[in-house]
Parts: structure tokens; C-alpha cells; sequence
């Protein structure tokens, strides 16, 4: 933690015309802050370098302008445009022009990237045939737009298949364990899932890995539909003919170009063959609406489906299967599109090759107002405000670099070919990755590097929310205590930081951080702006401005602390970065798998035992066809002492540094070595997925977007490779060692 003291000089800044060339645009903005008392506190900022940051936030705020939300909405969602489209280029060039217009210097930069688009879509059984279709409404002008996407899942693989369909709830790993206690197999079956419980590219998987041989996926209404309340377009939840489209490429392994992991898809790249893809489906898959699925549910029989698995449709929820035959054919263009990701920077004027990252998608399934161009027009007014700045003579000290990308929906396309191609240039100069996507009303949620909570929690408590005009940090503060357990509560009172979560999978932020190791935030509004339209052609700038986020408050307070948290990364004296609730964090991370392995022992050790004395017969219903379950292999004992000890050294370190921190003398040298620490954190690859280095946060392999920590070391326990528990324990802690090192050196650097 680096707070400079009252009256310490800092040496970089004050190194003759380098001063003057920094601060004299402030000088107004500096007399502004000089008018209060001089008691302002920011991590890595002298005392009067953060009288001057607190002035600048003020002038960026009161620049921000709410009208030009709306605008730059209705423009970019007027027509669809997807990865690819002609619209889309459009957009590119709209908001490369945007970048100008603000003063940054603005490219579009392009890759070639396969994409998948629906050619034959075909859902029938005897008396029904599905309608596949999203009609137009009266109410909302752009449902009715030419050139969209139908509903389909990108990058299932083509297949034509008949067979009897089976409910499998979610389609989750566990909800299969259920299926089998029931004596239900899926095998030579088409599989129907709701949508919710896991990612959607989770469930053909799995359901491909229990011998399915096609898989539906429709949205219940009880999840997403007049269960909870009125449907779109008369209020916003999904009417009967929504569809979620959406990518189910195993993006768990690998996100990006399916045909070049690893490296950037440009001209005269090596690629995989499409029949060699690991990512593309094992079996097709297809998302319908409630009103589709409804007659197809109708035809099962078999065990009542358990009461967590039923839905608000008018059924008797079965589990099936039915007597009904259901066809699934699907056929797809396989094609090679351009996607073009626009690139705008504003060059530092002190350390030009630090550089500090934003990005924010603009391509959407159709319309794609809320996702994602709700996140993208407040990452726009946010460069436009920087870019009023830089007209009173301000210039950041750190390269800024806003990024809108492309292709992130069906599989983060544009920033991991940017990350790839740009690999080794960004391991160098770059310092850390804003991520946004949709926003909405609410409560500010943010998840990221753990060596950068205490720095957000004070950006947050920067930022006012519009609704309650307290600080973003004490409404979500409140909403989380209110919530939380008599002893929680304490905490938190006690403690008034938030704990940021950790990153899974989802969005762009995956090549910066899980790839590439550098340190990365993602943030944005919700909680109180309902859904109801994911995905779905009916995701406009209709819906959005009557449900959304109608009035752009929350777009201006997203622009605000996104804003905030660049500038300060630009300007400090001192990246912000924080090593003790880092080690804290991962220390609990590690804590939980030790309990992980009794829980696992314990309760294997129970179930066999009853099952051996034949107790566990009385609990199961021969007339449903359940059966008993089988003897599990015993649990072993694990010996986690290698990372414990590391831990403990950690933990050491980073108190040491702590402490050195607060007489700190700003360098280069110290900044290379704080961007070095989260690169520390990267190994050779995780087990079977290799693009992802980052030993302490990663997609789970069966969750897609949820995050496993420590991965993996805790997915060969959920697994129960217990010869992969121990291989991977020592990995874990010589990485958790070389972070230890990166903290030591930048110690060094610190106090010499």
C-alpha cells in the first residue's frame, strides 16, 4: 500500500521540464483542490499529486455528459450486428470516428476468425414442428430489422439425429447423478435442459459425455419468463418466443479463434482443421423458447421430476422419456469472417510503454442494447470526458488505451486474438485490464486481482450512487449487510472494504489475466434492472430505456468509476498495487481444499458403509426404478504441507512489504517489478487446457464461467485423481514461491 506522506517529494515528478510537462495543464484543477485542506489520501499518490488527482476526477465528472448515452445507443443498436456483419463494420468505423473526434489516436485492427452461422434448423416430432422464430412486436421498431441472427447455439456442431428426449433439469454434472439414482440414462437420448445453474456450453458437454446424442435448451419461465412477472413487450421479462442464442464452445479449454489457440488469427497463421477443433460440440444443440419447449415436455413420462427441478410451465414436470420420437437437424456455414476491434490511445507523457487497458465489447447476438452496448456507450463517454481533459493541458503520465471489441460473443474473439498477437509486447508494457460489458441499475459488482481490492475500494468510495447519493462503496456495503449473518454483519461494520470476487470465465478480460498474467478488473450495475430479453432479438434500445437503465444514471456512474480507476492507474506515483489481502485471499483459497478433502472422505466413508449394510435399500423406491448407489473408492490422506509452508512465507513477504511501502521512492525499475508479480502467478498450463496459465483463478472445466481457485489442485479433488492432487500441490506452491520472489524484488527496488 503506498500512501505518501504530507510534503514527500516525489522523485520521477520532479525531475525539471518532466514536472512541468505533466502538471502545468493542472495548474487550474490544482488551485481548485489548494482551496481545501490538504488531507487527501490516495494509494500511490504523494499528498499533493493526490490533491491534484481528486481535482482532475472532479473536472472528468462534471464534463460527463448523461444526453449522449441514449445517442450513442440508438445508433450502434439500430440494426443488428454481429461479428462479421456489414453493421457492424459500421459501428467500427462509428466509433473509431468518436475516438478522434475526442482527441485519441484511433485504429481498427483486424483479424479473421471462424464463425459459425445457421444454414438448416429443423425441430419436429410427429403433429409439431417447432417454430425456431422470434416474430416482431408492434411496440419495438428494430424486431422487425433485416440481417439478424435466428436463434441458434454457435459453434454446435452440424448433426441430424432421432431420437426419445429426456429432462435433465439444468444439465448440470449433478443433476446426471440424479438421473442415474432415478435409473434414467441419456444414452442414445436428446437431452432437454433449462437454461441457469452453469453455463450454457456446460450442457451439451456433459450431456455428450453421458451418450446423448443431441441437446435443447430453452429458457423456463419460472427462471426467465411471466413467473416473474409481465413479459416483454408489456413489461420486461421473456415473453413465450424469447431465445436465448449464445455460444457453446468449450471455452473452458480455450477461448478465442477455435482454429488457432494460442496465437493471434492472422494472414498466413498455421490453423487446425475444423474437423480437428477440440471446442466445437460433440453433439448438435439448439436453444428454443418456452412456447417450443412446452409441447415437447408434454410427451414425457416416466418419474415425476424432484421438486427442484420443476418449472412454471402448465405440466406435470417428468423426467422422461417419452414414447414421442424428436428429430433435431442442424447444419451450419463454417465460415472465416473479419473481426475488427477498434483501438484508441492517448500516449503517456512520462512512461509511454506502461501501459493502462479498458475494454468493453461492442458486437451483440442481434440488437444487443444491455449486452453489451450498455457497458460500451459509458466506456465512450468516459473517453469523451478524458478527452476534455487533454484540452486544459492535462496528459496521463502511463499510456491509455481503450479497446471496443469485437466477437466476444460467441467465443471472446477479438481480445484473445488482440491478447495473442500482441503477446509479448503486453507482457512487457502492460500494467493492468478494466474489463466492462452490461450494465444496469443497482449495485456496483466487481471482481478481479486480489492485489488490487483495497485500491478499487477506495475508487468506489469516489464515486456517488444516483439513486441513493451515498458512495457506491456504502450502498453496496449496506445491501451486503443487510443480507449477511449476525457474525458477517460485525465483520463488515468493523471492515468497511469489500472483498472483490474472483474471475472466472465470460468475458474479455480472460486473455489479460488467465493468458497473459496481467492484472485485471471487471466491473458494472445490476441487481435492480430485471431480465428478460439475454440474448434475444428483443435485447433493444426499447427495452433497455424502459427497463434497463432507463435515464442513463447508472451508464454516467459506470463512466465515473471506470473513469476514475484508469486515470489514478495513469497518473500515480505508484501502481496500487497490495500484497496482504492477496496472500489473505489466496491463504483462504487454500484452506477450503484441505475441508474439501475430509468433506469428500467423510461422506464417501458414510455412504459406502450403508450401502454395504444394506440401510440405504429402505430409502429408495423400487417402483420408480432407482437404484442403489455404487462403492466409491476410499478418499486418501493428501499432504498439503508444500503450499502451506509457501503460504506462510507469502503471507511474511507481503506484511515486509507493507511496511517498506510507506517510504517508497517511485521508479521504473518498481514499476516493472509490481507488474511482475501477477505474471508470477502463471505456470506451464492448467491439466488438459493449457491456454490457461493462472494457477490461482480459472473457468471451472464443468462450471464455464464460475471460477474454480487454486484450479488445479481443487478440480483433481472434485474429480478424484488423486495421483493429480499430488503433482499439482507442488506446482501450486513454487508458483505461490516465484510470487514471494516478484514481491521481494520489488521490495528491493522500493527501498534502495
Amino acid at each position: 500500500m503506498i500512501h505518501f506522506s504530507k510534503g514527500t517529494h516525489c522523485q520521477v515528478r520532479c525531475e525539471g521540464s518532466r514536472l512541468v510537462g505533466t502538471m502545468c495543464g493542472l495548474l487550474p484543477l490544482i488551485a481548485l483542490a489548494a482551496t481545501q485542506p490538504d488531507t487527501h489520501q490516495l494509494m500511490g499518490f504523494a499528498a499533493d499529486h493526490a490533491n491534484a488527482q481528486i481535482a482532475l476526477e472532479t473536472k472528468f465528472d462534471q464534463s460527463l455528459n448523461r444526453a449522449d448515452l441514449p445517442v450513442f445507443l440508438k445508433r450502434l443498436s439500430a440494426k443488428p450486428h454481429h461479428v462479421g456483419s456489414s453493421y457492424g463494420l459500421e459501428n467500427a468505423k462509428y466509433a473509431e470516428s468518436l475516438f478522434k473526434s475526442f482527441g485519441w489516436d484511433a485504429h481498427i485492427e483486424r483479424f479473421n476468425v471462424l464463425f459459425a452461422t445457421p444454414k438448416v434448423r429443423l425441430l419436429e416430432m410427429p403433429g409439431y414442428k417447432a417454430k425456431l422464430a422470434e416474430p416482431a412486436l408492434a411496440q419495438d421498431s428494430t424486431s422487425t430489422a433485416p440481417g439478424g441472427l435466428p436463434p441458434y447455439n454457435c459453434y454446435s456442431c452440424d448433426g441430424d439425429v432421432t431420437g426419445k428426449l429426456v429432462y435433465v433439469n439444468y444439465g448440470m454434472p449433478k443433476d446426471y447423478e440424479t438421473l442415474e439414482a432415478l435409473g434414467i440414462s441419456v444414452k442414445g437420448k436428446i437431452v432437454i435442459a433449462r437454461y441457469g445453474g452453469g453455463w450454457r456450453g456446460i450442457k451439451p458437454k456433459v450431456a455428450a459425455e453421458h451418450g446423448a446424442i443431441g441437446c435443447l435448451i430453452y429458457s423456463d419461465p419460472k427462471d426467465d419468463g411471466y413467473y416473474q412477472g409481465e413479459v416483454y413487450p408489456f413489461g420486461p421479462y421473456l415473453n413465450p418466443n424469447g431465445v436465448q442464442r449464445g455460444s457453446v464452445a468449450d471455452m473452458p479449454v480455450y477461448p478465442g479463434d477455435p482454429t488457432t489457440p494460442g496465437v493471434g488469427s492472422v494472414k498466413g497463421v498455421k490453423r487446425i482443421a475444423i474437423k480437428d477443433v477440440q471446442t466445437i460440440t460433440k453433439i448438435p444443440c439448439q436453444p428454443i423458447s418456452y412456447g417450443d419447449a412446452l409441447p415437447l415436455l408434454r410427451t414425457l413420462r416416466g418419474p415425476v421430476a424432484p421438486d427442484d427441478w420443476r418449472g412454471a410451465l402448465p405440466i406435470t414436470y417428468h423426467v422422461g422419456a417419452g414414447d414421442t420420437d424428436v428429430h433435431l437437424k442442424l447444419k451450419f456455414n463454417w465460415d472465416f469472417v473479419e473481426a475488427r476491434d477498434v483501438v484508441a490511445q492517448i500516449k503517456g507523457s512520462e512512461l509511454p510503454d506502461e501501459w493502462v487497458i479498458r475494454g468493453n465489447h461492442y458486437d451483440g447476438w442481434v440488437m444487443g442494447a444491455e449486452d453489451p452496448l450498455s457497458g460500451a456507450v459509458s466506456l465512450l463517454e468516459e473517453a469523451k470526458g478524458i478527452g476534455a481533459m487533454l484540452k486544459t493541458g492535462w496528459r496521463p503520465r502511463r499510456t491509455m488505451i481503450y479497446c471496443l471489441w469485437d466477437g466476444e460473443e460467441p467465443g471472446l474473439l477479438g481480445s484473445t486474438e488482440w491478447c495473442e498477437t500482441h503477446q509479448d509486447e503486453l507482457t512487457k508494457k502492460a500494467v493492468v485490464y478494466l474489463n466492462t460489458d452490461s450494465n444496469g441499475r443497482g449495485f456496483l459488482g466487481i471482481s478481479g486481482s486480489h492485489s488490487l481490492e483495497k485500491f478499487i475500494n477506495e475508487v468506489e468510495r469516489s464515486v456517488i450512487d444516483p439513486e441513493t447519493q451515498v458512495t457506491l462503496a456504502n450502498r453496496a456495503l449496506d445491501q451486503k449487510i443487510v443480507s449477511a449473518s449476525p457474525a458477517e454483519r460485525k465483520k463488515l461494520r468493523v471492515n468497511r472494504d469489500m472483498e472483490i470476487g474472483a474471475l472466472g470465465a465470460g468475458s474479455d478480460f480472460s486473455g489479460f489475466l488467465q493468458h497473459l498474467g496481467i492484472s485485471s478488473l471487471d466491473m458494472g450495475f445490476g441487481g435492480e434492472n430485471p431480465g428478460g430479453v439475454y440474448h434475444s432479438t428483443y435485447d433493444s434500445y426499447n427495452w433497455y430505456t424502459h427497463y434497463g437503465d432507463p435515464g442513463f444514471h447508472y451508464g454516467v456512474a459506470l463512466a465515473k468509476m471506470s473513469g476514475h480507476t484508469m486515470m489514478r492507474f495513469a497518473n500515480a506515483d505508484i501502481l496500487p498495487f497490495e500484497f496482504v489481502r492477496l496472500s489473505e485471499t489466496i491463504d483462504k483459497f487454500a484452506q477450503e481444499l484441505p475441508k474439501l478433502v475430509d468433506a469428500m472422505r467423510e461422506e464417501t466413508a458414510e455412504q459406502n458403509q450403508l450401502v454395504k449394510d444394506g440401510t440405504l435399500k429402505a430409502t429408495f423406491d423400487p417402483t420408480k426404478s432407482r437404484v442403489l448407489p455404487k462403492i466409491k473408492p476410499d478418499v486418501p490422506s493428501i499432504d498439503f504441507a508444500l503450499m502451506q509452508t509457501a503460504l506462510r512465507r507469502l503471507k511474511k513477504v507481503s506484511a515486509e512489504y507493507e511496511e517498506a511501502s510507506k517510504d517508497g521512492v517511485p521508479s521504473v525499475e518498481l514499476d516493472h517489478a509490481m507488474m511482475a508479480t501477477e505474471r508470477a502467478l502463471l505456470g506451464s498450463g492448467l491439466p488438459r487446457r493449457p491456454w490457461y496459465r493462472h494457477m490461482i483463478y480459472a473457468p471451472g472445466f464443468y462450471t464455464g464461467y464460475g471460477v474454480k481457485t487454486i484450479p488445479s489442485v481443487r478440480e483433481a479433488i472434485e474429480q478424484r485423481n488423486w495421483s493429480e492432487v499430488n503433482s499439482e500441490i507442488p506446482k501450486v506452491a513454487a508458483t505461490l514461491d516465484r510470487l514471494s520472489d516478484a514481491i521481494e524484488k520489488a521490495q528491493a527496488v522500493l527501498v534502495k
